[in-house]
């Protein structure tokens, strides 16, 4: 294979495969084994015809000598880009019903748009058409769509409710309590909320269980976000204080002090090694959480925080967007991009939206849509996310992906560990009270246990007596030799120590010499 084809079938793969040595299932290895190689060969299928394909390549906004990419504003891009481009470039003023935050399907066709004064949205962003429109009369904290777009989820006033594509109320899901914000895990169907008196719930929403419940003990929390690559809710509190949780576990997972003020923000790269946060400490923190190391710190606030799928990162705050950029080999960011809506709107929600150069704002004062080169993924995986599909295509989708429904176990801070066997930790040692237990229900069981008789003469009493002697001793012999070589372990470790610890000066005289001294 040519370095080139070498260089497009890697444009086509999945991601990094699986890593196969690690598992010990040995059922669970074919079957990856399988699946890897027939991803292996639609790249490389892919690759072959992809002069016949097409594929879009992505840019950025590149500045010429002394000039800034960050001085070029929206109304010369506007003026540069093709027709449909253009569109997407549009402001909705609702002065009454704000402030709005938004929210996008996984393959950017829809959003839904929730003002706090009670305005529910739907809107097409295809062809810019507004499909259904609700007012509920009650304070509407969040919105977030559920597996596809027939049915979001709206936390309001005391209770959040879930509603289908026309607008009705189908669920009041009343033992979350009045929420604060919303999540839901798309791979496991569980729908995540955090009220205003600190409860964490997961409920299923393919059969309406609560899952878990747990009061986190840290008070209010303004910033709640799913990392897309393990599926571990993360919440921002009042302390300054970030917490990962996984429904199985009533303790937090982590627990790091992020900033010496309140959490206003926060945000998943969508590789999921990368954090960004922002505090009322007025900086802007990004950290590695395969080590939990702070890799940055910005100047600045931001109310809002949302990570491209390029990895561009975008923070809101007041009338005024900021967008970042990782351009380089290091892990820095730095601006790539500004944007001043009018002069008194307070920015509440920004949010890329996926496989498209758009980054929608939700203000006091309505929403709006600006245009940031190199933001989305310019080639959709229809098997993923597909903006075109058909009724029949959503359909199939929503069946396999239920049959595909992870169970909520499988959120873990590593998943990579799913698949493998767990060693024997001390703790889940056998302590010697339940081994000399299990010993005694053995030799019982050799008493127990007839013997077969023989001819005349060696069936005897005393042969029998010896045999079961015989017996009792061979089940004994694996306790016996554990025992020993626990003794072994024990007394080696204790004579370690012994000759490790430094006698005074005085008593020096007296200690042991060893050999060879």
């Amino acid at each position: 294979m040519s370095e080139e084809l070498e260089a497009k079938v890697k444009r086509y793969l999945r991601g990094e495969g699986a890593n196969l040595e690690a598992l010990q299932d040995k059922k669970l290895k074919t079957q990856l084994a399988i699946r890897e190689d027939l991803y292996g060969k639609s790249a490389k299928a892919a690759a072959k015809a992809e002069k016949w394909l097409m594929p879009s390549e992505g840019g950025y906004l590149e500045a010429e000598g002394l000039e800034k990419t960050w001085r070029i504003k929206q109304e010369s891009i506007a003026r540069e880009v093709d027709i449909l481009s253009a569109r997407n470039q549009h402001d909705i003023i609702l002065p009454d019903l704000g402030p709005y935050t938004l929210d996008f399907t996984s393959s950017g066709r829809y959003m839904a748009a929730a003002g706090r004064k009670g305005h529910l949205a739907l809107v097409d962003m295809k062809n810019l058409g507004l499909i259904k429109e609700v007012q509920v009369r009650e304070t509407v904290r969040d919105v977030v769509f559920l597996h596809n777009e027939l049915f979001f989820a709206a936390a309001q006033k005391k209770y959040p409710y879930i509603y289908n594509r026309d607008g009705t109320e189908l669920h009041c899901l009343k033992e979350h309590g009045a929420v604060r914000k919303l999540q839901f895990l798309k791979n496991h169907f569980l729908l995540a909320s955090i009220n205003k008196i600190g409860q964490l719930h997961y409920q299923d929403v393919t059969v309406g269980e609560m899952v878990a419940n747990f009061r986190t003990n840290l008070g209010r929390s303004d910033a709640m976000r799913v990392n897309p690559f393990n599926g571990v809710v993360t919440l921002g509190h009042s302390s300054g204080t970030v917490t990962m949780w996984k429904p199985t576990s009533s303790a937090p997972l982590v627990k790091m002090l992020c900033h010496h003020g309140s959490i206003s923000a926060l945000a998943f790269h969508p590789n999921g090694h990368l954090m960004a946060t922002s505090g009322k400490d007025r900086k802007i923190k990004l950290w590695d959480l395969r080590k939990f190391e702070t890799l940055q710190t910005l100047p600045g606030h931001a109310c809002s925080l949302d990570f491209s799928q390029k990895g561009l990162l975008a923070c809101g705050n007041g009338s005024f967007v900021r967008v970042l950029g990782n351009f380089s080999d290091s892990q820095t960011y730095e601006k790539y991009m500004t944007h001043s809506i009018v002069k008194g709107y307070q920015i509440n929600k920004v949010l890329f939206r996926p496989y498209e150069d758009v980054l929608g704002i939700g203000h006091s004062m309505g929403w709006s849509s600006i245009l940031i080169p190199g933001s989305g993924e310019p080639n959709f995986d229809s098997w993923v996310a597909n903006p075109f599909e058909t009724s029949k295509q959503r359909r199939e989708k929503e069946v396999k992906s239920l049959l595909d429904k992870l169970p909520p176990e499988t959120i873990m801070l590593d998943p990579s560990k799913i698949g493998t066997y767990k060693p024997l930790t001390k703790k889940e040692k056998p302590t010697k009270q339940e081994r000399e237990a299990k010993m005694e229900e053995v030799v019982a069981a050799v008493k127990d246990a007839p013997l077969k008789k023989k001819t005349k003469g060696r069936s005897k009493p005393s042969r029998r007596a010896k045999k079961k002697q015989e017996s009792i001793a061979i089940a004994k012999r694996p306790f016996l030799e554990q025992q020993m070589k626990e003794d072994g372990a024990l007394s080696r470790k204790k004579q370690k120590i012994s000759e490790e610890v430094q006698l005074p000066a005085s008593l020096q005289r007296f200690a042991t010499k060893k050999k060879g001294t």
